[in-house]
C-alpha cells in the first residue's frame, strides 16, 4: 500500500513540474531561449497535429523548408506555425514567405525576420491540450494549485513524523502544550506559593 501511495506521490510531482515548466516555457522568455507554442489549427497536418505543442529555438538562419514560428501580423500575442516556402531580399531585409503544409496555397504576407521566433526543433502531440488547459483558471487549479497543496500537505506530515521519531529516540517526552497562563491564573500561582 505505501509503495502505491508513493508511486501516485511522485506521478503527481512529476505532473506538476512537467506542467508548471511547459505553462512558464510557453508564457515566458527565459535565458535559456526555448520557447513552447500550443498548435490550434490543422494547417501543418499531417507534419505537425492540432493539440501538439512545438518546442522552438531561435537560429542565426532560416532556411527554406524549416518550419518556423512568427507573431501573427494582427496580434503580438497570436502566432502561426508554418513552412518557409521561400526566401527573399527586400530592402535590405530578409522576408520569409511561409505555407502551411495542409495549406494549397502560400500565406499572402511577407513575414520579415523580426518578428521570427524560432524554428521548431521538435513537437509533442496532443500536449497542447493539457497546457491550454492549464492556462485556464479552472485548469491551474486542477492540474498546479490541488496537486502541489497535496504535496505540501504530505511533507509537512512527513515532517512532523521525522520530528517526533527523533525525539522519541533521544528520550525526549512530548507534552502537550498547555494554554498561556492568564493574569488571574499567574495571581493564583503567586498566592499558592506565598502561603
Amino acid at each position: 500500500m505505501q509503495k502505491t501511495l508513493n508511486l501516485i506521490y511522485w506521478l503527481i510531482l512529476i505532473v506538476v513540474v512537467l506542467v508548471a515548466a511547459t505553462v512558464i516555457l510557453s508564457a515566458f522568455n527565459t535565458p535559456l531561449k526555448v520557447r513552447l507554442f500550443s498548435v490550434q489549427s490543422g494547417s501543418m497536418e499531417p507534419t505537425i497535429h492540432v493539440g501538439s505543442i512545438v518546442i522552438d529555438l531561435p537560429q542565426t538562419n532560416y532556411q527554406k523548408g524549416d518550419i518556423i514560428t512568427l507573431r501573427s501580423e494582427r496580434s503580438a500575442k497570436e502566432t502561426v506555425t508554418h513552412r518557409i516556402n521561400d526566401i527573399q531580399e527586400e530592402d535590405g531585409l530578409t522576408k520569409y514567405q511561409t505555407k502551411g503544409d495542409a495549406n494549397e496555397d502560400p500565406d499572402r504576407e511577407l513575414v520579415p525576420g523580426s518578428r521570427v521566433i524560432g524554428k521548431v526543433v521538435f513537437s509533442l502531440p496532443y500536449v497542447g491540450y493539457v497546457v491550454g488547459f492549464a492556462q485556464t483558471q479552472i485548469g491551474f487549479i486542477v492540474l498546479v494549485v490541488i496537486p502541489a497543496t497535496l504535496i505540501i500537505a504530505s511533507e509537512v506530515i512527513n515532517i512532523k513524523k521525522e520530528i517526533f521519531k527523533l525525539l522519541k529516540h533521544r528520550g525526549i517526552r512530548i507534552t502537550e502544550v498547555k494554554d498561556k497562563p492568564t493574569k488571574k491564573s499567574k495571581k493564583k500561582k503567586d498566592d499558592d506559593q506565598k502561603a
